[in-house]
């Protein structure tokens, strides 16, 4: 099997002990010397290094690894699930999935994955037969499961069907009421989106939630049970793909802003064709940022 969740957990609280050991303001090692020092690889320092910027307790710009805070019991990650809520089972799989190279092909040893995500094997025999509606994992003909993996080719099927979701929901935003309350929340929206245009040199990293609750936001106005059940799919792999590629990535997150502020302006406007271009222009760029991710992390 490859890199374990549990292998992530437990580099990220010895990253906590590291950073306990400095003062605020003061530099983290080089991301080989992190790995030296844990005993793991450098996709893995990343995915701790990510996860402590997403925390605040890091400034991660480039090379530059500075300590914001001391780290607090809080920060510390389980190294075992507690509870059997299969979103949460959901949310910690894929997250396996992105976070670390499993290749396709991979086949999944239900006892040992159980043990790794810390349930029962009936509820992962539950989980990966509903996992294998998103094409992720089948069942293999001899018994077991088999992981297809994330691929090139699945994150083309991916945006592809994301784009036919978002933008029925812009065709559909555009012509509610002016009562309705999806409205003021756009407008808050916009709000946050120019707040951080104007910090974008320094709070960057801050981009990846609010491009979350944005997409979230735009397609809460279609009330269908199939898309709120892809959607979570969608958003976890779409958030997630930030944390692969560092390169150019203030210069990548300013221009996304200024695709979303034009989509909003033209929702706004009641604007239907200015919010159609509008949205197919960013989720082209997104499609194109995904697969450009995926190369560099070697994924495609």
């Amino acid at each position: 099997m490859a890199r374990s969740d549990t292998r992530f957990r437990e580099t990220y609280n010895a990253l906590l002990e590291l950073c306990a050991g400095l003062s605020p303001d003061d530099s983290l090692p080089s991301e080989n010397a992190l790995g030296d020092r844990l005993g793991v690889s450098r996709t893995v320092v990343r995915a701790c290094l990510q996860r402590a910027s997403d925390d605040g307790l890091i400034r991660w710009e480039g090379r530059e690894k500075t300590l914001l805070r001391a780290p607090r019991d809080g920060d510390r990650m389980p190294l075992e699930l507690q509870t059997e809520d299969p979103e949460t089972l959901e949310q910690r799989f894929l997250e396996w999935i992105l976070r670390f190279d499993v290749p396709a092909g991979t086949p999944l040893n239900v006892a040992a994955l159980s043990r790794e995500f810390g349930v029962t094997p009936q509820l992962l025999q539950e989980f990966l037969a509903g996992l294998s509606r998103f094409g992720l994992v089948e069942r293999r003909k001899k018994g077991g499961w088999l992981l297809l993996g994330f691929t090139a080719g699945f994150a083309v099927e991916l945006s592809e069907f994301r784009s036919l979701l978002e933008l029925n929901a812009v065709q559909h935003l555009v012509t509610l009421p002016g009562s309705h309350p999806i409205w003021p929340k756009l407008e808050a929206l916009r709000a946050e989106h120019l707040d951080l245009l104007d910090r974008i040199e320094t709070d960057f990293h801050d981009f990846s939630p609010l491009d979350e609750r944005f997409h979230a936001t735009i397609n809460s106005v279609v009330q269908n049970r199939f898309v709120a059940e892809f959607q979570k799919v969608i958003a976890l792999i779409f958030h997630y793909h930030y944390m692969w590629d560092k390169t150019l990535e203030r210069h990548r997150n300013q221009a996304a802003i200024g695709e979303h502020v034009a989509l909003l302006d033209a929702l706004l406007l009641r604007d239907a064709a200015g919010a159609e271009q509008a949205a197919r222009r960013h989720l082209l760029t997104s499609k194109t940022t995904l697969l450009s991710s995926l190369r560099d992390h070697r994924l495609g």
